[in-house]
Formats: C-alpha cells, sequence, structure tokens
C-alpha cells in the first residue's frame, strides 16, 4: 500500500507540471515529436476531384466502378520512460533525491503525451529489469507512472546514514563499512534493459533512458535500439557529485559496488581532482552519445527540470528531425 508522504509527492508533482505542461511545454512536444506519417484507411467509392493516382485498380476491377484509396495522418505515438532505480538514485544533497527529479522528469513527458492522446509505458530497472508497464493513454495511467517511479523500494537508504554525512554521492561513494552482498537494486546495468525493451517492442517508440550512467558495456544496445526507435539519454546528477564540499575527514561507501574508502575532504586537491572527473564523466558521456547519433540531456537534481527539456525540444526542432 502506498503511504501517504509518497501519494502526497505524487500530487505535488502533477500540480506542479500539470502547470509546466500546459504553459510551456505541450507546444514544443507536438512540434518535436510527430507521428509515423501517412498511413492507409480504407478504400471508399471514387468522386469527382479525387486525384486519380489514388485509385485501387484491384478494387476497381472487382466492383466494377472506380474506388480510391484513403489515407489518413497517424499522429498517435508510442512514449517508453525507462526509469533507472538502483540504489545511487536514491542520493540526494538538495531539495530531492535523483530519483525524484526522475519522476518528476517523467511525469512531465508522461503528461505531455497524455495530452496528446499518445501511449506511454514505463520500465524500471537497475541490475535486472524490476517492473514493465505497457504502454496506455489516459491521466490516470500517467499518475500511475509517476507514482511507480517515486514509490518503487520506497526506502531512501542515505536516510539512515550518519548525521552530517549524507550530502556524497554514489559517485564518490557512501559510508564506510565492512564490504555486504549487493542487492540487485545496488547495481546498474543499462544494457539489459535496452535488450528487453527491443524484446517487447514492435513499433517505432520514443524511449527516454533515464539514469545517472554508473555503467559499463551499455553504449552498443543503445545505438542498436536506436536505429529502430528515438533513443534519448537523460543524465540525472547531483550538485554534490560535481563538487564536494568540505566537511574533514570521512569514511566513504559506494552505494552500488560496496568499495570502502577513507578520503580527506579538506584537502583542496582532493575537491579538484574529484571535481574534475566528475566533469570529465558528463563531457566524456555527451561525447559518446553524439558520436553514435543518440540525443542527450543532462538535468540537475537539485534545479529545474523543465528547462534542459525545453532546450532539448528546441534543439530537435531546429535540426528538424
Amino acid at each position: 500500500m502506498l503511504s501517504s508522504e509518497i501519494i502526497r509527492r505524487v500530487r505535488e508533482i502533477q500540480v506542479r507540471t500539470g502547470r509546466q505542461v500546459a504553459d510551456v511545454l505541450a507546444g514544443e512536444y507536438v512540434s518535436v515529436f510527430k507521428g509515423r506519417g501517412i498511413e492507409f484507411d480504407e478504400v471508399r467509392p471514387y468522386v469527382p476531384g479525387d486525384d486519380v493516382r489514388s485509385i485501387d485498380w484491384n478494387v476497381t476491377a472487382r466492383m466494377g466502378e472506380p474506388y480510391v484509396k484513403r489515407y489518413v495522418e497517424e499522429r498517435q505515438l508510442t512514449l517508453m520512460l525507462m526509469a533507472d532505480v538502483s540504489a545511487s538514485q536514491d542520493f540526494g544533497s538538495g531539495r530531492r533525491s535523483k530519483r525524484e527529479a526522475t519522476a518528476e522528469l517523467c511525469a512531465l513527458l508522461a503528461f505531455s503525451a497524455t495530452r496528446n492522446d499518445d501511449k506511454v509505458g514505463l520500465a524500471l530497472f537497475h541490475s535486472e529489469l524490476e517492473q514493465f508497464i505497457p504502454p496506455r493513454k489516459g491521466q490516470k495511467h500517467a499518475l500511475r507512472v509517476v507514482r511507480e517511479v517515486l514509490a518503487h523500494g520506497n526506502v531512501d537508504e542515505l536516510a539512515n546514514a550518519s548525521p552530517g554525512k549524507g550530502w556524497l554521492s554514489s559517485l564518490s561513494t557512501k559510508f564506510l563499512r565492512g564490504r555486504e552482498p549487493r542487492a540487485p537494486r545496488e547495481a546498474t546495468d543499462i544494457r539489459r534493459a535496452i535488450e528487453f525493451f527491443m524484446q517487447v517492442t514492435k513499433r517505432r517508440t520514443i524511449c527516454f533512458v533515464v539514469s545517472d550512467f554508473l555503467d559499463e558495456g551499455f553504449e552498443k544496445a543503445m545505438v542498436v535500439a536506436n536505429r529502430k526507435h528515438d533513443v534519448i539519454a537523460v543524465l540525472v546528477t547531483d550538485p554534490n557529485e560535481l563538487e564536494i564540499p568540505d566537511v574533514g575527514l570521512v569514511a566513504l561507501r559506494d552505494a552500488e559496488s560496496g568499495e570502502a574508502r577513507l578520503v580527506d575532504t579538506g584537502s583542496r586537491a582532493f575537491r579538484n581532482e574529484t571535481r574534475e572527473r566528475a566533469m570529465v564523466r558528463v563531457r566524456d558521456l555527451a561525447k559518446r552519445f553524439a558520436a553514435v547519433g543518440i540525443d542527450f540531456i543532462h538535468v540537475d537534481a537539485a534545479g529545474d527540470v523543465v528547462d534542459p527539456l525545453v532546450r532539448f525540444f528546441k534543439m530537435r526542432e531546429r535540426r528538424g528531425r
């Protein structure tokens, strides 16, 4: 059963993103994501003024009078949201965690799709596929998508961490203790999630992969998926993954690998090196995706998720894809 806190957060996201969709994103979504074009609908008797090139000669021969093919524009799209729910997504040094930012981003996309009568599906993954919700239409279905991203696991592993040390991200590691066996949710396997998506999705789909991409060996699967579908990579980071504050000597443990170490955050050299590594990782991801033709969005979990989406929509519109 959902806790009252989860329900409250879903309602908050619904209200906030609903306004943003109405005010900002609705037109951008429609202009960027279009249907598959013209599709055959039916044959009907010829009437004066019809284009003779549309005559169906086979039907005409059978019926003894001219019939024409009728085509309609197929507008309906399918949107698949693939959300990383591994342990590193629970981290948040600001007003929300990376998972909450992921939920808000998914809400914006889901409500934009619903507003345009498109279908929305959801896949939650970590080292395995955790949950799959087939694409459907409707406001209630969009709300379910948001609820599932927020409610999955329903445990903030960092909430029980030592006081004053909850700022550190999984990128640099978290809280020292003896290494324990890793639960499935404490790792990430994007390749496996993409392979599942390819197995269950036959129709061309717009697929947003929302993750912190703390994984390796996933590019090939995403490239293969992008040949048939429209794959967009969304990186979600926390400010303290990019800029570690000075809080002295801290014992850390990685949320996904269990690797432990003791670091001195008071060292300017350590902070500078960590910041540079983090920034290089973001730039490297952007370059790698660009090299294989996959669009890339970078979202700050502590900031506004609308602006990165708007910039992405405008870039796609300029490109005329």
